[in-house]
């Protein structure tokens, strides 16, 4: 076994050639960090749509609307009430001009299955754009039925 590898010449190819370290200057400071939210502007220009941000603020609209949860509906003098849970358990009653969620989301309807909202959010230009949400009923998970939560 000794004498296998004796007379076998191998060829090495030679050394990469080595650049020097180029340090990186990253200029970018002046620019909004792209993780934190922006600051509200006020509406540019003569825009039509604009939140009032002087308004006295809601108990929902503290929350994000994708950690709310619509869990049922009930009427009360002809008028459609939605049952809000908030993550903190809460249960809210809300109806029609109503805010919730954090882009001024105003309640414009609610049915058996969901609340619909219209919300204000500022585009890349600043400029104020409403959006269509909506906040589906949550069926109860049978696991938390019963008794045992």
């Amino acid at each position: 076994m000794r004498d296998q590898g004796k007379g076998a010449l191998g060829k090495l190819d030679p050394l990469p050639q080595i650049r020097p370290y180029e340090p990186f200057a990253y200029n970018a400071f002046d620019l909004p960090d792209p993780f934190k939210p922006r600051k509200i502007e006020p509406a540019k220009g003569n825009s039509r749509l604009a939140p009032d941000l002087a308004r006295r603020r809601e108990p929902l609209e503290s929350y994000p609307l994708e950690s709310l949860s619509m869990v049922g509906t009930l009427a009360k003098n002809k008028a459609a009430y939605a049952l809000v849970r908030t993550p903190d358990k809460d249960i809210y009653q809300v109806r029609s001009g109503n805010f919730m969620g954090q882009n001024f989301g105003v309640v414009t309807g609610i049915t058996d299955t969901e609340i619909k909202l219209k919300e204000l959010v500022q585009d890349s230009a600043g400029d104020w754009t409403e959006r269509s949400s909506t906040l589906q009923l949550q069926q109860p998970d049978p696991r938390t039925q019963g008794g045992k939560r």
